[in-house]
């Protein structure tokens, strides 16, 4: 597993000055959405761990998020790659994916689309 520290980052300065507020958690939870079926899944990825959705595999290397006295905000290291039936993977998205800003680095696909919703403690079920 990469080690990633968001003080490596300069995504805007009001994240960059709250680096040492972040609070690091152990699952990602993730939303996709197929463009073809219009089918929307929510899903949980382990740190670690590997999740597929679709042609997509995903890993999630690191998620965080701002305490609730600070404005909401989840941050998330993935590694997304698409792997097609009989041909070799290639990656679509390895970077930072923030909550509130799905369009600052989205996931340019054209049959899925996958965001961070949150990141979470554990991996309990709503």
């Amino acid at each position: 597993m990469t080690s990633v520290n968001l003080q490596s980052i300069a995504v805007c300065p009001h994240i960059i000055r709250l680096k040492n507020e972040w609070r690091q958690h152990n699952v990602a939870v993730l939303r996709g959405l197929d463009k073809v079926t219009g089918r929307v899944s929510t899903f949980k990825v382990m740190l670690g761990n590997v999740a597929y959705f679709g042609t997509f595999k995903i890993r999630v290397d690191t998620c965080q998020d701002l305490p609730p006295t600070l404005p909401p905000e989840s941050a998330a290291f993935l590694h997304i790659e698409d792997q097609l039936p009989d041909e070799e993977t290639h990656d679509v998205f390895n970077g930072w994916m923030f909550a509130s800003s799905v369009s600052l680095h989205a996931v340019e696909h054209s049959v899925y689309s996958v965001w961070l919703m949150s990141c979470r403690s554990d991996f309990i079920d709503d």
